[in-house]
Parts: C-alpha cells; structure tokens; sequence
C-alpha cells in the first residue's frame, strides 16, 4: 500500500554499516519487515484499509511495535494490504486490487493482514507485522503457508494501532520460520530478542478437541492434521481428547446479540455509521450498524460473561502444553467464487474464522505452522494458556522441526 524507499534504504545502509564494524544490534538488525496498514507512522494519516480515512489527521509518531522494531536495527519496508478496518477474514476490500495468495495469485490471500502474508511468502519481506482480533495473522499464515504467531492479548502494546476491537486485538508476526516469529514477538513485547529453548517433544500433553472444531474439514485438511497427529505421537507425546464444546455452546449463546469484535467497532466507528452512503465496504458497515444498537449495559454483561468463560477455559486447559486444531477447515478458495457469490463468500469466512477465533475469544495464545507437503498450504495450529506464550513457541520450534524431518 505504501512503500518507504528512502528510508527503508537509510535504514539497510547503516545496518549494513554496522555489521560491517561488528556493532550489530541484534538478530533483527538489517532484517526487511513490512507492516499492516494499522500501525502508525509518523507524518502521515493511518488508513486501515479504508479511504474514508485519507483525510484524516496524520500521525504525530510511530506506533510503539514499530519504534522497537526500527530500534532493534528493522528495515521497515512499507505498508500493506487489508481488508477495511481489519474487520473481514477473507482478504477482499472493494477499494484496492487483491492480493492474490502467494502460492497461486488466483486464490484467495485470507485476511485480515492479507498483504502481510503475501509479502512474507513471496519474499519481498523476511518478517511481516499483523494484527489478530478473530485469526487475522493465522488465517493468511495458514492459506499462504508461513508461521503466524498470535500473542497473549496485553503482551505487545496497542499503542498506535488502529484498533478494531479493543478487548480482542493482539499484534503478531508471519513468517517462514518459527524463530523469525520468536524474535520479531520477544522485541516488540519489549524482550530481550532470545529464542525461547526447544521444549522437548516426548511426554508433552496436547489436548485434541474432539467435537464441533473437527467438522466440515476439507479431506486433505483432515488427511494433514490426522498425519501431523501421528507424527507428534511417534515422537513420544501424550494425545489426549478434550472437550470444549460446552464452553463453545455458552459462548455462542452470550454472542447472540453480536461478537466483541462487532460491537466494540461500531463504538470505534460511530462517527461515519450513520452516513447511509459511507463509501465504506458494506459486509463492514451492515455489520456495524446492527451491532450499535447493542446497549451499553449489555455490552458490560457480555464482556463480563466471556472473562468468565476465559477463566473457565484456562482452568480446564491448565494441564495441558497445548491443545492442536487444524488452522482453518479449508484451503484457500478461488477469489471468483466469493467476489461474485455473497452466499459463498459467508460459507467461506465463517468456516476461515470458526477455529482461530477460540484463541482470541477465550484469552489464549497461538499459533500456525505449515505442514509440508500439502498444495494448496494447510495450517497446523496449536493454543495454549494465557501467558504461555514462550513455552508455546518452545513447543512449536521443535514440532517445525520434526515436521521438516518427515517430509
């Protein structure tokens, strides 16, 4: 969307500069990042995907991941494509071209950090930098084949990020490598930037929620997540069934009068909402205005009820390292189907979101590793507690491993 070739030579040249002194600064030091369209940089208006906002004022400084980024000697490459206000999970927004799916430009690229997975798979960027409110780091990771780590909620700061629900949103990095994901997370968390150390495999507890997460798998998606299951088991780890449909079930039924996300937006949004003619993408802004009918109070009762049901969650994951999920139930479709089928375009979303937003809703940590083989990508994903988030990427950088190993 925006591309920095000033600075983003200024900023290779002394990078190269200091490695050529010995001065690195680090592990991220000369390493090309691009970074979604919601975060802030200095001088100019922050879109989010959105032309309604091309008048809006600009930005006074960069945001917060993006100071520790460049101070950890990132190249920040540019801005990239979204889908409006990050508030979609197919990767369409009707005001910009597509970002066709890395693997096959005639897919679809997922969203919402669609052109963040696009630039990390084709290569034009060693780490991209998205946002995760219902899986929008994990379900373009998992479509376009890369790592996408979505942290605990609170772990890196918001400041200077366009929110989208501010309750959900998390920031997370893509890439090809777990340890790209590692380090981009340990700097931006404010970290010192260390890999967290391999967690060994065997004995390992991994929960497999057997249930309504499970269903409507497209058969290659099953036939990878079944294969990666037995891999981990012939590597010594302990599989287990849990059972989370009930907590499922309770928080479907709290979400009846409309999702965190899609309430806490039309709070963001409600200065253009009752413009009839907002050139703002309809599925966002039909969306948008059901949901600003939601009360104030009922708001209260459902973020209460859904801290609740996090707590509830944790405590029944508690003895476990992680549980595993396929990322998404289905490859990445064609983009013909959904721009020219509405009904089509639902049944694809629904089924893109059904399984990462459990990480977002019930205040847990994840993330998506590609399983080798598979054409088109197929994201294997694992979840785990609030706060668990270096020993989840511990687990993962060994499954990366062993997954490799296979092949």
């Amino acid at each position: 969307m925006t591309l920095y070739e000033r600075s983003a030579r200024r900023e290779a040249e002394a990078a190269d500069g200091r490695r050529a002194e010995g001065a690195s600064l680090g592990p991220l030091d000369g390493k090309i990042v691009s970074i979604k369209d919601v975060f802030d940089i200095a001088g100019e208006p922050t879109l989010a995907g959105s032309i309604i906002r091309r008048n809006a004022a600009s930005a006074t400084k960069d945001a917060e991941i993006v100071r520790r980024l460049r101070a950890a000697g990132a190249v920040i490459i540019g801005k990239t494509h979204m889908t409006e206000f990050a508030f979609t999970a197919v990767g369409l927004n009707p005001h910009y071209p597509v970002p066709g799916n890395a693997r096959d430009e005639r897919l679809i690229p997922g969203g919402s950090s669609s052109g963040a997975a696009a630039s990390a798979a084709e290569g034009t960027c060693d780490i991209a930098i998205g946002s995760d409110t219902g899986g929008s780091v994990r379900i373009p990771a998992a479509l376009n084949g890369l790592v996408g780590f979505k942290p605990t909620a609170g772990r890196v700061p918001l400041e200077g990020a366009f929110p989208l629900s501010p309750s959900l949103d998390s920031i997370g990095p893509l890439a090809s490598s777990v340890d790209a994901c590692a380090l981009a997370d340990a700097v931006m968390a404010g970290e010192s930037p260390q890999l967290p150390p391999p967690i060994p495999l065997p004995d390992l507890k991994i929960g497999i929620p057997r249930g309504r997460l499970l269903e409507t798998l497209d058969s290659s998606v099953a036939a990878a997540y079944e294969q990666t299951l037995t891999h981990l088991a012939n590597a010594g780890c302990m599989l287990t069934d849990i059972a989370l449909d009930d907590l499922l079930e309770e928080l479907g039924q709290a979400t009846r009068i409309g999702s965190i996300a899609g309430i806490e937006a039309s709070r963001i949004h409600a200065d253009w909402l009752p413009q009839k003619d907002a050139p703002v993408d309809i599925r966002v802004s039909t969306t948008l205005r059901k949901r600003a009918s939601v009360s104030a109070a009922d708001e209260a009762a459902l973020l209460a009820h859904c801290a609740t049901l996090a707590i509830r969650m944790h405590d029944r994951l508690s003895a476990l390292d992680a549980i595993a999920l396929p990322t998404t139930p289905i490859f990445a479709v064609p983009i013909a189907t959904v721009e020219t089928d509405e009904n089509e375009y639902q049944r694809v979303e629904g089924l893109l979101l059904r399984n990462t937003q459990v990480a977002n809703q019930f205040d847990l940590t994840a993330i998506t590793l590609p399983v080798p083989g598979f054409s088109p990508p197929v994201g294997f994903m694992l979840m785990g507690t609030k706060g668990s988030d270096r020993h989840l990427l511990g687990i993962a950088r060994n499954i990366e491993a062993l997954l490799s190993s296979v092949r």
